[in-house]
């Protein structure tokens, strides 16, 4: 098992680069003071992984906050992903040197592919791989990624991808896909972990919440980073981005963690990565 020690830890990607297992995602956040100050509180906080993506639209907000904090920029490892209408590769190339300058930045921590779109990913990558060996990102990986598409990639690609994020929460767990990620030096990280606050109507969690005195949230995120699984919540209010941090006081038993395995559904919240109308 992974060593979880506190907001600022971190898993090492296959390629060395340590990635902070604990962030933030600023999906849905207006790129002006909601997402600034969401990203400054963050910091403050304690946070060291800001994730966002082209088609957030707040690109520009997190580069002001990354901006204006005392946090140096080394210490903070930014996430950005090349949307679906951008893929290909000269379009790639071009959408990574616009989110680059929407966020104020030299450099990205980690680029990902944010869907996997048929025809046009394999040659995605490849931008992808050009800029990592460029030394313009410091991570490459992919967002959405089922197997089957892992396997494809990886028949064609020079670099195998670092990261694979996937919807991943208490009733989808895709415990197959989180394997063969393992499998291959994949780290797994979640996006939605808390079902899109739908976690908090979980009656089935008090108990543990009584249990350890922690909220469902706080319960379902301490799962995720104790699965080896690198987790972003998302939220812009401040007592949230606090609250949501309050993780590293308290370890869940393995038969704790094998209960919340066993809430399983098979229920995505998010589009299907094989019908997803682009």
């Amino acid at each position: 098992m992974k060593k979880i020690t506190d907001i600022k830890g971190t898993f090492r990607l296959h390629n060395g680069i340590e990635m902070p297992y604990f962030g933030l995602g600023v999906y849905l956040s207006d790129n002006d003071k909601e997402v600034i100050d969401a990203v400054q509180w963050a910091l403050e906080e304690g946070y060291r992984h800001i994730d966002t993506a082209s088609i957030y639209k707040n690109e520009e907000g997190v580069g002001t906050a990354i901006l204006n904090s005392s946090v140096p920029r080394d210490e903070i490892f930014v996430v950005s992903k090349v949307w679906n209408a951008d893929q290909g590769y000269e379009s790639t190339l071009k959408a990574f040197e616009k989110s680059l300058q929407r966020l104020q930045l030299n450099y990205l921590d980690l680029y990902l592919i944010h869907w996997p779109v048929e025809g046009k990913y394999i040659e995605t990558w490849k931008a992808l791989e050009k800029l990592y060996k460029d030394g313009v990102i410091k991570a490459i990986g992919v967002s959405n990624f089922l197997e089957h598409h892992l396997e494809n990639l990886m028949q064609t690609s020079e670099i195998k991808p670092m990261v694979n994020q996937m919807e991943f929460h208490p009733h989808l767990v895709q415990q197959d896909l989180i394997d063969f990620c393992n499998k291959h030096h994949i780290q797994y990280q979640a996006w939605s972990p808390m079902m899109q606050g739908k976690i908090f109507e979980l009656s089935i969690l008090d108990n543990l919440s009584k249990k350890y005195n922690k909220t469902a949230a706080q319960i379902v995120l301490r799962w995720n980073l104790q699965k080896g699984v690198i987790t972003i919540p998302k939220s812009s209010k401040k007592h949230r981005i606090i609250d949501n941090a309050n993780l590293f006081d308290f370890e869940l038993s393995k038969e704790d963690i094998n209960y919340i395995d066993s809430l399983d559904k098979h229920q995505r919240l998010g589009p299907d990565p094989d019908n997803f109308n682009f």
